[in-house]
């Protein structure tokens, strides 16, 4: 199917297969860019509007390219009541590194971690495969727009398989508790959506990292 049959399927009938498709065809295919600068989406970030249509010449994975590297999202059809398809950043710039949106269906869990006493943890910094620096980079400056000037980071996993990207609540100054969701929420626009991010203290564990 092309983009254009498969962005015609009723909503309906969308299913995980159906998501499937649509990454193929938009990866191989064009799509008509809608306005030449990126627009605040209702959701507060900054995307590329696209549409598809028989006239669409510009390369779609050419647009994620120049938006993964400029901290932008990609929104597909969002002239309809609900758009075909909305890409955070985070999915724009592991497609770029992996090829891939995301690694599963499932979504990241957000929130807090609870460490029991005991158990070995694996920490360090983040690797430039995990994240890269132009990333590391892009969310430095939504910190900087936040007046967080040193944001710290530790990557943690307790089997080498599953890891959280914590941030330092120190280095966050501090915020009530009952704002890290929407901390949280919001730094996950910025990673992939299988990423398992957590607000930390510092307190206890091993060294943090600048971002």
């Amino acid at each position: 199917m092309t983009l254009n049959e498969i962005v015609k399927v009723p909503d309906e009938q969308r299913d995980h297969q159906w998501e499937i498709d649509f990454f193929m065809a938009i990866t191989s295919g064009s799509v008509k860019l809608m306005l030449d600068a990126p627009q605040q989406g209702p959701d507060g970030w900054p995307y590329m509007l696209t549409e598809t249509s028989m006239d669409a010449s510009e390369p779609a994975n050419k647009i994620m390219q120049w938006a993964a590297l400029k901290g932008v999202g990609l929104a597909v059809n969002p002239q309809k009541n609900y758009p075909d398809y909305v890409f955070t950043y985070g999915m724009l710039w592991h497609f770029k590194e992996t090829g891939l949106f995301y690694r599963t269906a499932d979504e990241a869990p957000v929130g807090t971690l609870e460490l029991q006493q005991g158990q070995a943890l694996h920490a360090g910094d983040a690797s430039p495969q995990y994240l890269p620096q132009y990333v590391r980079t892009i969310i430095k400056e939504f910190f900087r727009d936040q007046a967080v000037l040193r944001p710290r980071i530790l990557v943690m996993s307790q089997d080498r398989k599953n890891y959280d990207l914590a941030f330092s609540l120190e280095s966050l100054g501090n915020p009530p508790e009952k704002e890290h969701q929407g901390i949280a929420e919001a730094l996950s626009w910025f990673l992939p959506p299988h990423y398992s991010i957590v607000l930390v203290s510092e307190m206890g564990l091993p060294k943090f990292y600048d971002l």
